[in-house]
C-alpha cells in the first residue's frame, strides 16, 4: 500500500479526527478562551507525535504557544517547512450568531461541505498535510524529504509573536523551501498558485474638536463638528478616479510585465461575475487596471470602520467632541508599510483644518511579499496541484495578506509556495464558514505529491 491508498483507506477516521480538531475554540481574539488555545496546541502536539513526527513540542510565546515539529530522517533530501495556524476568528463578531445554519464548533457535513469555524481557515488546510505524514510514514515509514512544521495560534490577530520567534529560531527552522496552505483556489478544475500577497498598514485617524461634546442647537455652526471634519479628510485620501491621493504612495510599486499581466489575464473576472458575487452595481477602481490587477497587483487605501457622536436608538442633538476611522493600506511589491505610514501622517495633516486636532495611529502592518514565477520550486508546485486535483494551476496575485511569508522570504531566502486549498465561497471570517470535503481530500494528496515533487527538484539540484 502507498501513501495514496492509505490515504484513500483511512478517509472517514481522518475525517472523524478533523472533526475533533475543531471542535476546539481556539479564538485567539477573546482572552477567555485563552485555555482552549493551549488545549488546542497540545492536541496538534501529540497528534503530531502520533503520526510519527520525531520531535513535536508546544513552546510558550508572550501570547499564545506555538507548535513546532519536525522529521529529520531523509539523507540528502531537501527540508521543507510546513507553516499553517490553529486559531480561529470569533463567531459573532457581526452580532448576528443566529446566521450560522450549524452550530460553529460543531462540525457538520451538509452538501459536500464540512461546516465549522476554522475549518477553511486555517484547520482543514493545516490538517491536510499533518494526514500527509501520516499516510508516508505509516506505508514507505519515511518521508521523501525531511520536514519542519510550525502552527501558530495568532495569525488571526496579526501574529504577534511569530515574527520574533522565527527571528531567534532561524537554525531551527532554516529550510530550502516553505509551503503555506491558508488560501484559496477558484474551483476543483482550476487550482491556483498565488505568488504574490499585499501587505498591510492597519491604522486609526482620530478628529477632536471640542473638550466634551456639545449641544448642536447651542454650538452648531460655530464649531466645527469632528465628525464633518474626519469625514472631509478622509475624503482627501483619493482623486475621483479612484486612485489613493498620498503623495509618494505609488512611488516604490513596482509595475507589472507583460508576462504577469498574461498570468492575470487568464483568470478571467467579468464585471457580470463580480456584480453576482459582491452585489454592487458596477466596480469602482483605479482606471486603466484589470479586475484581477486592482485586487493584486496595485495598492489601495479603504475605510474599515467610523465612530462618532451619538448612534443609538432614537434622536440625541449632540455635536462629538471626536471622530474615529480605522483606515488601512493594502501594498504591493516594494511598498514598505512604514514608509507609507509616515506618508499617510503627512497627508492627513495637510487636509487637517486648524478647526481642530488630527492623529494618526499605526495599530499593525506587514510586508508585502512575491515570488519568483521561474523557480523550479513553483513548477513542482504547478505538478502538484495537477495530480491531487487533476488540473494546471492559474498563477494570480492574491489581494490579502500573510505577512509570514514575506518574513519567510527576508529570513531564509528561499522560495514560498502557496499551496491552498479553500474556495472564494468558504465564507472566511464570516457565519457559515466551510470546507469542500473533497478538498481536504484532494488536499491530503495534493500534499503528498508536493513532497515527491520537491524531493525530485531536490535530487535534480
Amino acid at each position: 500500500m502507498n501513501a495514496y491508498e492509505y490515504a484513500l483507506s483511512n478517509r472517514e477516521r481522518h475525517l472523524d479526527e478533523l472533526k475533533d480538531l475543531l471542535r476546539l475554540k481556539s479564538i485567539s481574539a477573546l482572552s477567555i478562551h485563552n485555555e482552549e488555545m493551549v488545549r488546542t496546541a497540545s492536541w496538534l502536539a501529540e497528534h503530531l507525535r502520533h503520526v510519527g513526527m520525531t520531535r513535536a513540542e508546544v513552546i510558550p510565546t508572550a501570547g499564545h504557544p506555538i507548535v513546532y515539529s519536525e522529521w529529520m530522517g531523509a539523507e540528502r533530501a531537501p527540508t521543507v517547512l510546513v507553516y499553517g495556524h490553529y486559531d480561529v476568528q470569533p463567531v459573532d463578531d457581526d452580532g448576528a450568531p443566529e446566521k450560522w445554519r450549524t452550530p460553529p464548533f460543531e462540525p457538520t457535513l451538509q452538501d459536500g461541505n464540512l461546516y465549522a469555524r476554522g475549518s477553511s481557515d486555517d484547520k482543514g488546510q493545516l490538517f491536510a498535510h499533518i494526514k500527509m505524514v501520516e499516510s508516508y510514514l505509516r506505508t514507505a515509514e519515511s518521508l521523501p524529504v525531511n520536514l519542519k512544521i510550525l502552527l501558530e495560534g495568532e495569525e488571526e490577530i496579526s501574529s504577534v509573536n511569530l515574527h520574533g520567534f522565527i527571528e531567534n529560531h532561524q537554525d531551527l527552522l532554516r529550510p530550502d523551501v516553505v509551503v503555506i496552505s491558508d488560501g484559496q483556489i477558484l474551483a476543483t478544475d482550476r487550482p491556483a498558485i498565488s505568488y504574490g500577497l499585499r501587505g498591510l498598514l492597519y491604522t486609526e485617524i482620530e478628529v477632536k474638536g471640542p473638550r466634551t461634546d456639545l449641544h448642536s442647537g447651542s454650538y452648531g455652526g460655530v464649531v466645527h463638528n469632528p465628525a464633518q471634519a474626519l469625514c472631509e479628510i478622509i475624503a482627501g485620501l483619493h482623486f475621483k478616479d479612484g486612485r489613493v491621493d498620498v503623495p509618494g504612495f505609488y512611488d516604490s510599486v513596482r509595475a507589472l510585465d507583460a508576462k504577469e499581466r498574461n498570468a492575470l489575464a487568464s483568470v478571467p473576472w467579468t464585471t457580470e461575475e463580480f456584480v453576482h458575487e459582491t452585489g454592487v452595481p458596477v466596480p469602482w477602481g483605479e482606471e486603466g487596471y484589470t479586475l484581477r490587477e486592482r485586487v493584486g497587483a496595485r495598492p489601495t487605501l479603504e475605510v474599515n470602520g467610523l465612530v462618532s457622536g451619538f448612534t443609538g436608538e432614537g434622536p440625541k442633538t449632540v455635536l462629538p467632541s471626536a471622530a474615529l476611522a480605522k483606515v488601512s493600506c493594502r501594498l504591493v511589491a516594494d511598498q514598505d508599510p512604514l514608509v507609507i505610514y509616515e506618508l499617510l501622517k503627512a497627508r492627513v495633516s495637510a487636509l487637517t483644518p486648524n478647526t481642530v486636532r488630527s492623529e494618526v495611529r499605526i495599530l499593525s502592518h506587514g510586508f508585502p511579499s512575491i515570488i519568483d514565477l521561474d523557480s523550479p520550486m513553483v513548477d513542482a508546485a504547478a505538478r502538484a496541484y495537477q495530480r491531487g486535483f487533476g488540473a494546471s494551476p492559474v498563477f494570480m496575485r492574491d489581494g490579502g495578506s500573510i505577512p509570514v511569508v514575506a518574513t519567510f522570504q527576508r529570513m531564509f531566502r528561499v522560495p514560498v509556495l502557496m499551496v491552498g486549498f479553500g474556495l472564494p465561497d468558504d465564507h472566511l471570517h464570516a457565519p457559515n464558514e466551510k470546507l469542500k470535503l473533497d478538498h481536504f481530500y484532494r488536499g491530503i494528496n495534493t500534499a503528498i505529491a508536493l513532497m515527491e515533487e520537491i524531493a525530485a527538484v531536490g535530487r535534480r539540484e
